[in-house]
């Protein structure tokens, strides 16, 4: 079984259905490693960062900011998409600083994560990062973004991902990583 990781499929053919900023949509007919044809709709996806920052005394940096794909506020880490030419760790510093003000330092990659790979293409990497709660900056949100952030025990953020009031994939993923390989 895992000798069949990584075959790829064979694109047949591919129609471009919508173009827009952060995306682009596609038709595929797609040849897979098992020979099986299938017709398949695939989102090409910017990549993107997202922030497990925490101050020495175990407190993580939380936004809470409405989405439009659940429309309703939610809460997760600072996240955004890569610059064109950034990497994530710069991404990820410029993400927090814009978003909450705090000054990320000794950022390190954890993982990078798959959001959905039934339907599309974007990864999210996952990064950690310590910051000084009086070492602060401008903020500086997109034009069509507003975000409110703050300061939570790390203990509440994992007892509301475990009580299921928190559900973004990369938040529970990066919290997830975390626990597993990061944490002393």
């Amino acid at each position: 079984m895992l000798e069949q990781l990584g075959k790829k499929g064979e694109i047949v053919s591919e129609k471009a259905i919508y173009q827009g900023p952060i995306f682009k949509l596609v038709q595929q007919e797609i040849q897979t490693p098992d020979q099986m044809t299938v017709k398949r709709d695939v989102v090409f996806h910017k990549p993107a960062v997202a922030v497990l920052a925490l101050t020495p005394d175990q407190k993580v940096v939380v936004n809470v900011e409405y989405r439009a794909g659940v429309n309703q506020e939610s809460l997760a880490l600072p996240a955004g998409l890569l610059n064109e030419g950034e990497t994530p760790l710069i991404a990820a510093k410029r993400e927090l600083q814009e978003e909450t003000g705090y000054v990320a330092r000794d950022l390190q990659i954890m993982t990078t994560v798959a959001s959905s790979e039934g339907f599309t293409d974007e990864k999210v990497t996952l990064v950690l990062a310590q910051i000084e709660t009086d070492q602060k900056a401008a903020k500086n949100f997109d034009r069509d973004e507003f975000v409110t952030s703050g300061l939570m025990a790390y203990q509440d953020l994992r007892t509301r991902i475990q009580t299921g009031t928190v559900a973004s994939a990369q938040t529970v993923s990066a919290v997830g990583f975390y626990e597993l390989f990061c944490r002393k």
